[in-house]
């Protein structure tokens, strides 16, 4: 069986869980994006944003200050779209999975 973001085996995979809760998550609110009919002014900023997140999720493991400032501005893009208000949290539930980044 594969997934559609990369085409990667979903059994038998050694992938780290976070990397694959960060995808599913990503992917949900992508979906949910794109079937929002309204139009609002930051709307590409987030979908540019969502698509670098799953693109941080393919091949290796995300950075985590990218991980974070990315969602700092899907949430400052969509924050105030109730409708995508769970897709968000989830996301955001899926970066803190991988803490906070190591301080200088």
């Amino acid at each position: 069986m594969l997934r559609s973001l990369g085409q990667r085996p979903v059994t038998g995979s050694d992938e780290d869980p976070r990397v694959a809760e960060l995808r599913t998550a990503v992917s949900r609110l992508r979906r949910e994006l794109a079937a929002h009919p309204a139009e609002f002014p930051d709307r590409m900023i987030a979908e540019d944003e969502l698509a670098a997140l799953a693109a941080m999720t393919i091949d290796r493991a995300p950075e985590i200050p990218r991980l974070r400032r990315s969602l700092l501005l899907i949430a400052g893009a969509i924050g105030s779209v109730s409708a995508l208000s769970q897709g968000l949290s989830d996301v955001r539930e899926a970066v803190d999975l991988f803490g906070e980044p190591p301080r200088p």
